[in-house]
């Protein structure tokens, strides 16, 4: 019922979040494992907070993309585990987390 009132109040806000539901919910599946916050518990400077992004030359979408894609050193790839869009929309939700120190939304 709430869903149905925000589609009919807001469309584009309610599809935002729920995909943005559906992307976190993608994350924990397949990142948060080793990336748990942000943070990374296999390699301490290959954490996705912004400061590493950059420096790592990862900060940007299409950069974490092809990283989520093709993987990197020990990072396996999920090319074969995740379509183009789930890919497109984890990168956007890595950066958009980066954004935010990975702090919880209220």
């Amino acid at each position: 019922m709430i869903l149905l009132t925000l589609l009919w109040a807001n469309p584009a806000a309610a599809l935002t979040s729920s995909t943005s539901a559906e992307t976190a919910q993608l994350f924990e599946l397949h990142c948060a494992g080793c990336h748990l916050n942000g943070g990374n518990i296999v390699r301490r400077g290959k954490t996705l907070k912004q400061k590493a992004l950059k420096r790592n030359g990862v900060d940007s979408e299409a950069a974490i993309a092809t990283l989520i894609t093709r993987g990197k050193g020990i990072m396996p790839a999920f090319a074969d585990r995740l379509s183009e869009d789930e890919i497109a929309a984890l990168s956007r939700y890595v950066l958009e987390q980066a954004a935010v120190d990975w702090q919880a939304s209220p």
